[in-house]
């Protein structure tokens, strides 16, 4: 690890193929995929963390910042794809990869697509295999979004990644979040928040196939990414390992980056040499 006053290097940024992107430090690459609704810019605290040790490359998934928007059938594997053409642009045979919720979702599709491209994936805040009561109200928020735009549903959405109302020490969290929110492009939005409404199952049967060491990571509080689900995941992944955060809920890479950040570095760093079996931290 290089020393904590060097100074980070100079980050290259541009666009590939409509995928906007930016690619900091140097070292073996971690590639940071981004939730609904957010964008490249929301892993700030992950860039200046691990930027010092590893090519750290992060981009606006389709429908966001700076990105070209998904087909209206888009499917999660458009999204894995385009992924895989960054990677191509940049000339990377393989990196970790680390998505939150619906990134992770993306994470996921692309390990499973591409196991020869993915040195470890983590799943950060990850949905999986939604109650009835939790797919009817995911269903009728992607309704919500659709006929009623981004502004009427930003206030709900604070709620839920934060609580109602916002505890004073996550403000400046929320605030942040909220401009992302007012800050997407409509169109993108809603179709990125269809599919990922409709992806909790896609992966039910493929992650008892998922050839890499998987860290599956939610916060203890997370109503929607809950831990439940993530123990699910990790059960089903032979290489899997869960982590709940205590106390935190669904940003809680903006939250809680140092509790958040050192989980992430352990499992980047302690399974270089492979791991079996399902390991819990809770």
């Amino acid at each position: 690890m290089k020393p904590e006053h060097a100074p980070l290097p100079v980050p290259m940024a541009g666009t590939a193929d409509g995928t906007a992107f930016t690619v900091h430090g140097s070292g073996e690459p971690l590639v940071l995929v981004h939730g609904v609704g957010m964008g490249k810019e929301i892993w700030t605290p992950q860039i200046a963390a691990f930027s010092r040790d590893y090519q750290v490359i992060v981009y606006d998934m389709l429908g966001h910042g700076g990105s070209a928007l998904p087909a209206a059938d888009a499917t999660l594997r458009d999204y894995a794809e385009q992924l895989a053409g960054l990677l191509d642009h940049l000339g990377i045979a393989a990196a970790n990869v680390v998505g939150h919720s619906m990134g992770a979702l993306v994470a996921l599709e692309f390990a499973l697509a591409y196991p020869q491209r993915v040195l470890r994936v983590a799943a950060l805040n990850a949905v999986f295999m939604r109650t009835a009561a939790q797919r009817a109200a995911v269903l009728e928020r992607a309704a919500a979004l659709a006929h009623g735009g981004v502004t009427a549903t930003v206030d709900s959405t604070l709620d839920r990644w934060f609580g109602k109302p916002v505890p004073l020490a996550l403000e400046q969290s929320a605030s942040m979040v909220r401009h992302f929110l007012h800050s997407v492009n409509p169109l993108g939005y809603a179709r990125t928040y269809q599919l990922f409404a409709c992806s909790d199952a896609v992966h039910a049967e493929g992650l008892p196939s998922l050839a890499m060491p998987a860290l599956f990571m939610t916060g203890e509080c997370d109503p929607n990414s809950s831990p439940d689900m993530s123990r699910a995941m990790a059960a089903l992944a032979p290489q899997g390992q869960l982590d709940i955060v205590a106390a935190e809920r669904h940003m809680m890479n903006v939250t809680a980056p140092d509790r958040v950040n050192r989980r992430l570095r352990i499992f980047l760093e302690t399974t270089r040499g492979g791991v079996t079996g399902c390991h819990s931290q809770e």
